[in-house]
C-alpha cells in the first residue's frame, strides 16, 4: 500500500470518526508532476514537515500540545536501526529534525508507520 493510499485512508476515517477536527494533509506524499512538485515547495518555509496536521490543541498526561503533527511512513519503512540511531536516509533525517523543532514548540509531532500505527496515534491523541 502506498503512503498516498494510507494517507486518504486515514483522512477518510477522521471525517467519519472526528467530524469536527480541524486537519489538513501536506501534498508531498501525493506524486506530483515536476513543475507543480517545484512551485508547491515554495509556498513553504522549509522542508520536511509533517503529512497530516491536526489544529486541535489537547493535554495528555498533564502536557498542553497546540495540535498533532505526523509524518506518515507505508507499511515496512524503519526510522530507527535496532540500536537506537537513525538511518542513513537524508530524508528521513531532515524529518527527524523537523519533528523535534514541532515538538520544542509545543506541538505532539511523531512518526507513525502505516495505517494502523497512524490510527492509534490519533485516538490517542483524541480521547
Amino acid at each position: 500500500m502506498t503512503e498516498e493510499t494510507i494517507q486518504n485512508q486515514i483522512c477518510q476515517y477522521v471525517k467519519v470518526q472526528y467530524p469536527n477536527v480541524l486537519f489538513n494533509t501536506d501534498l508531498s506524499g501525493i506524486k506530483l508532476p515536476m513543475g507543480l512538485a517545484v512551485r508547491v515547495s515554495k509556498l513553504r518555509s522549509s522542508r520536511a514537515f509533517p503529512d497530516l496536521v491536526f489544529y486541535e490543541p489537547r493535554k495528555i498526561n498533564g502536557k498542553m500540545y497546540y495540535g498533532l503533527f505526523i509524518e506518515l511512513k507505508k507499511d515496512g519503512v524503519k526510522i530507527f536501526k535496532r540500536n537506537g540511531a537513525v538511518v542513513a536516509n537524508g530524508h528521513i533525517k531532515e524529518q527527524i529534525k523537523m519533528i523535534t523543532k514541532l515538538s520544542e514548540k509545543g506541538y505532539y509531532a511523531c512518526f507513525a508507520i502505516g495505517f494502523d500505527e497512524c490510527k492509534n496515534i490519533i485516538d490517542m491523541y483524541f480521547k
